[in-house]
């Protein structure tokens, strides 16, 4: 039986694009780590995705994983299948769209086939408590200084060409 583990995360950004962060708590039996991050130029929606790699990236054992996010783009583009079918298609979201982002999808996609994951969305700010600490972990990590540049980070969030890969 594999490792049961609980993760919240929740991504946040001064301005989108701007300075961004993300929060992850990991709950394995009561056990709890916070970890947080940001970059210095960055999307909402980059974060919001980066705080599942980042949670998923911790674990170092196949687990059972229930993840909780307040973002509907994170949550529905991997339970309704989005995310699998934009790898599929070349990283088109259909015939005449890039799909945004392919760089992180990429990597969670990986890392969602070395789990078993289910996403599940909160309501933000709405008063669930791990749902607020890690807005707050996310928030003050994009409010750091001197943080580092998003190397994935694209303007409009595409790709610098049709052609490109991770």
């Amino acid at each position: 039986m594999a490792t049961e583990v609980t993760i919240h995360t929740d991504g946040a950004c001064l301005g989108n694009p701007g300075p961004g962060g993300y929060g992850v708590i990991l709950d394995h039996q009561g056990r709890r780590r916070e970890l947080s991050g940001g970059y210095a130029l960055t999307t909402n929606n980059r974060m919001e995705l980066l705080a599942a790699i980042v949670g998923l990236e911790a674990l170092n054992r196949p687990c059972d994983v229930t993840l909780y996010s307040d973002s509907r783009y994170l949550v529905d583009a991997v339970s309704k299948g989005w995310a699998v079918k934009w790898r599929r298609n070349g990283w088109m979201r259909n015939k005449r769209e890039a799909a945004v982002n392919p760089d992180l999808w990429e990597r969670l996609l990986n890392l969602l086939e070395q789990h078993n994951a289910e996403f599940r969305w909160v309501r933000g700010h709405s008063g669930d408590p791990d749902n607020e600490r890690c807005d707050a972990l996310a928030s003050a990590a994009a409010r750091q200084g001197d943080l580092p540049a998003d190397p994935g980070y694209r303007p409009g969030g595409f790709p610098l060409s049709r052609e490109w890969t991770v």
